[in-house]
């Protein structure tokens, strides 16, 4: 015997099930225009005058290239990352330049824990009094291989990296952000973590994860806080990660980071601040 289906019900079906064909259509389209709006983006100058950023992984490669980037356009940067030498070389630079005086803050994602990302949320807010940009740049490539054989314990350091940090640090930093205004949340994610691909293990499936976060946290905070959460792809960059993904590649056929930072000053700054919820590729 078939169920009987109420009344409410068939509207949800008929509401839904129409729905459901066209918004994932329409939400290509949205990211579509974004994405366009964010890698032609021509930032002015003073973009991030007196902003307050936090960037990742900041001693090299992606995160070294938004750090100067940012502190080029006006933003305090406070570096983060485990190789302190690497974050002097980056706090150096901006000193040469005149920028806005960095902050190195050293921190080892792999190892750290809660009450280190509270101590560190509360180390921002003595000495800044407010956050209104954190990039997750930090990540982990792990090893390539088929899931069958993949190390349980790469599969610990991976996810712990991609996404159990990024969730700490981001719950600890969120009420300092929700109290400077205007703010933005920005995840790295990959072509991986949209379709899953052979071989790429814990890496594809933690971008899945930071894509999942990002899309919780940015609903979470429409309407009641004016923190932003989105995700940038960067694609294809010459960094030592994709040389160790792709050890074969050219890596002079990859654009350079500091080539793709159009996008990176787009949703960190103030125009982009009806963007939420959105994966931007940056190139």
């Amino acid at each position: 015997m078939n169920n009987p289906i109420r009344q409410d019900e068939t509207h949800f079906i008929q509401l839904f099930g129409r729905s459901q064909d066209t918004m994932p259509q329409q939400h290509r389209n949205e990211e579509n225009v974004i994405t366009t709006a964010a890698s032609e983006y021509a930032a002015p100058q003073d973009l991030l005058k007196g902003k307050i950023i936090l960037v990742t992984g900041a001693g090299a490669g992606i995160g070294k290239a938004a750090a100067l980037t940012f502190a080029r356009h006006g933003a305090t940067v406070i570096l983060l990352g485990r190789t302190t030498e690497k974050l002097e070389t980056v706090y150096d630079i901006i000193e040469e330049n005149g920028w806005p005086q960095a902050a190195i803050y050293p921190m080892n994602l792999e190892g750290a824990a809660i009450h280190d990302y509270e101590t560190m949320a509360a180390t921002i807010e003595k000495e800044f009094g407010q956050l209104h940009g954190l990039l997750h740049n930090a990540g982990l490539l792990g090893k390539l291989g088929p899931l069958s054989q993949y190390d349980p314990d790469m599969w610990q350091r991976v996810m712990q990296v991609n996404v159990n940090a990024e969730f700490m640090m981001t719950q600890a930093l969120l009420p300092v952000m929700r109290e400077s205004g205007l703010a933005s949340i920005l995840f790295t994610t990959s072509n991986v973590g949209h379709k899953g691909r052979a071989n790429w293990g814990a890496y594809a499936v933690s971008k899945f994860a930071t894509e999942g976060l990002m899309q919780t946290l940015a609903d979470e905070e429409e309407g009641i806080s004016q923190v932003r959460v989105n995700c940038i792809n960067p694609g294809r960059v010459r960094t030592a990660m994709r040389a160790g993904a792709y050890p074969g590649e050219d890596p002079m056929t990859l654009k350079a980071p500091e080539e793709i930072m159009a996008a990176y000053l787009y949703l960190m700054g103030d125009d982009s601040q009806k963007v939420n919820g959105q994966t931007v590729n940056a190139q």
